[in-house]
């Protein structure tokens, strides 16, 4: 890939980076940072750190987004799927869980919670106007195509 965009990593001491677990995968996992096992009991939320800090190139963003097997096993779920991160944030990557399931989900360090991917941006001009092109669907809204 001679045009992929430069993903530049800075990472504390004893953080993963994230990585492509299968040679086809389109997202890299990330893996939780953290000193001792943290506990989301169901229905609660936490925010947890990667020891991650990303200099995205502008025009991209990177998108986090929830594990399916986390998800279909446990109920835990990247809460804001997907979250962006902006090319110019510098902070530390935060990921927010949130266990939907019936029982507690316990994250230990280096596990792996969440999938990331970097994606091009467009910014389109906004045009303010008084009228819009008519479609077959018009203003038909949630579940208006028959499909639910």
């Amino acid at each position: 890939m001679d045009n992929a965009p430069i993903l530049k990593i800075k990472k504390m001491e004893g953080a993963v980076l994230p990585q492509y677990e299968s040679p086809a995968a389109a997202a890299m996992d990330i893996r939780a940072f953290v000193k001792e096992d943290i506990v989301i009991p169901p229905m609660g939320r936490v925010r947890l750190p990667t020891g991650l800090f990303f200099e995205i190139p502008p025009g991209y963003e990177v998108q986090i987004r929830s594990r399916s097997g986390l998800a279909f096993n446990h109920g835990v779920s990247v809460l804001n799927s997907p979250g962006t991160i902006d090319s110019d944030y510098r902070g530390e990557i935060g990921i927010i869980l949130v266990n939907l399931g019936s029982e507690p989900y316990t994250v230990k360090n280096s596990d792996r919670i969440a999938q990331m991917l970097i994606s091009p941006i467009v910014r389109p001009k906004i045009i303010e106007s008084d009228s819009l092109s008519d479609t077959e669907r018009g203003l038909g809204g949630f579940g208006s195509t028959g499909v639910e």
